[in-house]
């Protein structure tokens, strides 16, 4: 059983997680100050040490480096609400495992606190020769809650409709971490130990979209070889994550709302029901409200659906989580790339703040990756950044152009104009379609075309 050491001036706090983690199979020890805690750590051995960065009698810091001038293979974990770059930075440069920022997820520091002891233990055993590998390579699937009030209601409204059946609609924009929230609410539901399944409704064209969720029979359609299974029997016991389910068809909404209402499908040239017993979650960064009073949505279906309603800020509305999620993507980066870069300048942190983020969370991580894999030292530098965040554009307006209808316009401003629809519409395909004159399945092709993320 592992042992882990708490420092944190707060006993409610130190009782709450010493109480999650002894129900997790560790031995925990908590103290309320420095002082306790440095003589705790010269007493006894402990696997962990998890810290509060402000102390009443010396920051956490400076323990920080106490404890890594008596044992450097011990993790040490800073905790702190005041979420700051350049303590974060400090942090990492003198060895801290981790930078986390109060009030903390349970499941992201348990998290934390295995991988660090699986980093530890694959340490410990190359530098004894043994060859065994204990390290596994951490997943990232868990929601950063952050510090924004409407980020950090979403883990408790999880937590609060996972452990029932209700069908779940998560709104928000690309990017956002619909299908992260979709799979923490399917890990503390009892449907924990089966399947987890998630469908691109966006990627899925109007003849295919059937046969993947409901599967078909071997001669029902062309090139029909063989019997197939669809996503609802795979996902059969578990949850099923349709993403961007706006795009389905009426007529698939319409055998989407039987298989819901009734918990049977039939498969494509099948003649006999299937029982299915499937958890339905649903994302889009669409308004479905809206689009089912545009009468493109069924109404009945919605209703079905929206047993609870989850709504995710963009990131351009939680600029004070941006410094935590840095942080953390900073780390998540080096730990799957095997590098060491600990600083990102002022000037990288002040542009993160400015920029727009159209892509969300996802386009952070993605440039925070980046940027560690091009660094050559230890320090995230602005000409580590992508061009467009690091230059200026005077763009054209959309509305300058006599037509925004794609249909109307040369191949050489074709791929222009679908960028500036899309950050006009904020990466909602939907809307951007609309904008352009274009179908969804088309415009996804057009992205596909021109290399354009989103």
């Amino acid at each position: 059983m592992y042992r882990v050491l708490i420092v944190d001036d707060d006993p409610t706090f130190c009782a709450m997680l010493k109480t999650f983690l002894i129900q997790n199979d560790f031995e925990v020890k908590e103290v309320f100050s420095a002082g306790s805690g440095s003589k705790a750590f010269r007493d006894n051995e402990f696997d962990i040490v998890l810290t509060d960065y402000r102390l009443p009698d010396r920051d956490g810091i400076e323990l920080l480096k106490e404890f890594k001038a008596i044992r450097p293979s011990v993790p040490v974990i800073l905790m702190t609400r005041y979420a700051d770059i350049r303590t974060a930075v400090s942090a990492i440069k003198l060895g801290a495992f981790e930078y986390v920022a109060k009030p903390v997820n349970p499941d992201e520091i348990l998290l934390t606190i295995r991988t660090a002891l699986k980093k530890k233990a694959e340490t410990e055993a190359r530098s004894s020769g043994s060859g065994r590998s204990f390290y596994i390579k951490p997943t990232d699937f868990f929601f950063v809650e952050g510090v924004n009030y409407r980020a950090k209601s979403i883990i408790q409204y999880a937590n609060l409709v996972a452990p029932t059946d209700m069908s779940v609609i998560i709104h928000g924009e690309s990017g956002t971490g619909k299908e992260y929230i979709a799979r923490t609410i399917h890990l503390k539901s009892k449907r924990k130990n089966k399947p987890f399944v998630a469908v691109d409704c966006g990627a899925l064209s109007k003849e295919l979209a059937a046969s993947e969720l409901f599967g078909h029979m071997k001669g029902s359609f062309t090139d029909a070889n063989s019997d197939k299974e669809g996503q609802f029997q795979i996902a059969n016991g578990g949850t099923l994550f349709l993403d961007e389910i706006g795009n389905l068809s009426y007529e698939i909404q319409l055998k989407l709302l039987r298989a819901t209402q009734e918990k049977k499908i039939r498969r494509i040239g099948g003649t006999r029901d299937i029982d299915v017993d499937v958890r339905i979650i649903v994302a889009s960064n669409e308004d479905l409200d809206k689009a089912v009073r545009r009468g493109s949505f069924r109404e009945d279906l919605y209703h079905r659906l929206n047993e609870f309603k989850i709504e995710v800020p963009s990131l351009k509305e939680r600029k004070e989580d941006i410094v935590i999620f840095a942080t953390h993507f900073l780390n998540l980066a080096n730990r799957e790339l095997n590098k060491n870069v600990t600083e990102i300048r002022p000037e990288v942190m002040e542009r993160f703040m400015e920029y727009s983020w159209p892509g969300n969370i996802r386009e952070m991580k993605n440039v925070l990756k980046r940027a560690v894999l091009l660094s050559q030292n230890d320090t995230i530098t602005l000409d580590l950044l992508p061009s467009e965040m690091t230059h200026v554009f005077q763009r054209e307006p959309i509305s300058a152009y006599q037509t925004t209808d794609l249909k109307a316009v040369s191949e050489t401003t074709e791929r222009s104009l679908i960028v500036q629809a899309l950050e006009k519409a904020f990466y909602n395909k939907t809307k951007a379609a609309r904008l352009l004159n274009i179908d969804r399945k088309t415009l996804y092709n057009k992205m596909r075309l021109y290399g354009i993320d989103g």
